[in-house]
């Protein structure tokens, strides 16, 4: 059980987020009664694994950290971010949750499901995901020619947590610079090393806010769940 699985929980919040259109860091947006990041800290204290919080932040804002947790300030890419607040973790726990606070809707079950399952699957790394329910092409470079339609019955939509092992998060994170740039995710940069990542079916309602549209959507949801205060 999760519970039995001292787990360190990074909390990915550096992110600018333009096309929230929002004068500053899109984890510090008022959701429903307090910054998009404490939805993520508070499911994360629920969840009696986790030993310790990170958060990265912008460099100018770790004063807006939720109290408990530790602050750090995050780099220009997310994977920066990762490996920055690794580093300031004093927990040695060999199991490492990362998440992005621009997915404020996450669970506390969720997160103890992600950590159980990482036991459970004997691999590197655990991804929550949703199967594709679309129809996907793939389109030219070039132009928006259809170059062929992908079977989505393989395709998974990747979200977080992602939960690793911790040797094999440290080793993917010193990946060449090249890599970590490119990286949209940090399952990516694991795979890339050879690594073993599984899929743990999660819910839709788990998005990632990008777009005003989206915040008003996760107030309602969390409007709906009782949580708003």
């Amino acid at each position: 059980m999760a519970g039995e699985r001292p787990t360190l929980a990074l909390v990915v919040a550096a992110g600018r987020g333009e096309r929230l259109g929002y004068g500053g860091p899109k984890a510090l947006v008022q959701l429903a009664g307090r910054p998009m990041l404490e939805w993520s800290v508070a499911a994360l204290r629920q969840v009696p694994c986790v030993d310790e919080i990170v958060v990265a932040l912008p460099a100018e804002r770790l004063d807006a950290a939720p109290d408990g947790v530790v602050a750090v300030a995050g780099g220009a890419t997310r994977s920066e971010s990762v490996r920055a607040a690794l580093s300031a973790a004093a927990s040695d726990a060999d199991v490492v949750l990362v998440h992005d606070a621009a997915r404020p809707l996450a669970t506390p079950e969720l997160f103890a499901r992600a950590v159980d399952e990482l036991a459970r699957a004997d691999a590197d790394a655990v991804v929550a995901a949703v199967a594709v329910g679309d129809t996907i092409k793939q389109v030219s470079g070039a132009g928006r020619s259809v170059e062929r339609t992908l079977d989505r019955s393989l395709l998974w939509a990747a979200q977080t947590p992602q939960v690793f092992r911790r040797r094999a998060l440290d080793m993917a994170l010193r990946a060449p610079v090249e890599l970590v740039t490119a990286a949209t995710d940090d399952a990516w940069l694991v795979e890339r090393m050879g690594g073993s990542v599984v899929v743990l079916p999660a819910h839709a309602e788990n998005f990632k806010v990008t777009t005003a549209l989206d915040l008003r959507l996760a107030e309602l949801l969390l409007s709906e769940r009782g949580a708003v205060r």
